[in-house]
């Protein structure tokens, strides 16, 4: 260095210090809003503790999960809405803990960015506070990201990671007490949740439509609005079904990426096939709009999208109606989407015709 040149400092490179510290204390009251039994501490140290043992667990395993929300973070980007994507940041995570019969214990985020915005990164977390509230696990740490020339202006990503218990003895799929004749039971969605978004904003280029015009499928919301509706959280709900009365539950299947035509298999034994009536699954708006608008065939919808069915229960037959009403009494709408049978063929098969509307 030259004697007179300007000392370079890593504000100067893009890094602002302060800025992180001011999100810190600004996400602070976020985070101890959703603190309960296990959460030691605060935001702030260089780990996040966690007394497994005031949980009350016997003899537990832990469940690691991760995720991100994939391509609908642009979406919040482009309408300035962030305040809803932290909901699907842990709703990601915190749904592919409980369909191992999992409690959602605490979560930790990752927040990146070129160039950090206190406010809308705290609109995230509040998100993600949010979440963690629905899913009664405690915001406990994170990392916040600042890394001038990875991402472009006004950009960033995320990622989550949840860890959970469950007793030993009540870990899901119980593939060897699945029974020809046991029930498919879909939980509804709320729309196309964090997956399907790279078609998606395909399709709406597709359109002309711009994301502050209204929404055909949606009289009265925008768009972005509509489109940026945060992923169901399952937990409390299917937890009381776990937990209570015998409701018969053998698996639970997240209908993530992959659709159908993925996720079901993950939990079904080798000898049995479940057979999906479509006529049954109650799909909104939304999946009929973009089905027409994007020419997309049934069959990519139905690995594509969750079309209206976000979480699959197999369930005893004879059980059916004490988890169902389980469900009920937790605000939930349920319906039977189809049954168990002999494998001769593919593991998933599909019966009647999906409505997806004029």
């Amino acid at each position: 260095m030259t004697d007179g040149s300007r000392s370079m400092t890593y504000a100067g490179a893009g890094v602002d210090i302060s800025a992180g510290n001011a999100l810190v204390e600004a996400i602070k009251p976020l985070a101890g809003a959703t603190m309960r039994p296990g959460a030691e501490g605060g935001l702030g140290g260089f780990g996040g503790l966690f007394d497994l043992k005031a949980c009350g667990y016997e003899d537990p395993l832990l469940v690691a999960a991760n995720d991100g929300v994939g391509t609908k973070v642009l979406l919040a980007i482009a309408t300035g809405m962030h305040d809803a994507i932290g909901i699907d940041l842990v709703a990601m995570s915190v749904n592919d803990l409980v369909v191992q019969g999992a409690e959602a214990l605490f979560f930790l985020d990752y927040f990146a960015t070129g160039r950090l915005d206190v406010k809308d990164a705290a609109a995230v977390v509040a998100g993600i506070a949010e979440g963690c509230k629905q899913a009664g696990c405690a915001l406990i740490g994170g990392e916040t990201a600042e890394m001038p020339g990875m991402y472009a202006p006004g950009h960033y990503d995320l990622a989550g990671f949840a860890v959970g218990a469950v007793e030993r003895g009540n870990v899901l799929p119980r593939t060897r007490a699945m029974r020809e004749g046991d029930l498919l039971i879909g939980l509804a969605s709320s729309g196309p949740h964090s997956n399907g978004y790279s078609l998606i904003r395909r399709i709406v280029e597709h359109s002309g439509l711009k994301w502050t015009d209204e929404a055909p499928f949606s009289p009265g919301k925008s768009l972005g609005a509509a489109l940026l509706e945060p992923t169901r959280i399952y937990v409390r709900q299917l937890l009381a079904a776990l937990r209570g009365a015998d409701c018969g539950v053998r698996a639970l299947a997240h209908i993530t990426g992959g659709g159908f035509v993925e996720n079901i298999p993950r939990v079904l034994p080798a000898h049995l096939t479940a057979r999906v009536d479509l006529s049954a699954l109650p799909i909104p708006p939304v999946f009929g709009w973009l089905k027409r608008m994007g020419n997309v065939e049934t069959g990519e919808m139905l690995r594509t999208f969750n079309c209206g069915c976000g979480m699959v229960a197999v369930v005893a037959r004879e059980a059916a109606p004490a988890f169902m009403d389980v469900m009920a009494g937790q605000g939930e709408s349920t319906f039977i989407l189809g049954d168990l049978e002999a494998r001769r063929g593919e593991p998933v098969v599909f019966t009647g015709q999906a409505e997806f509307g004029a």
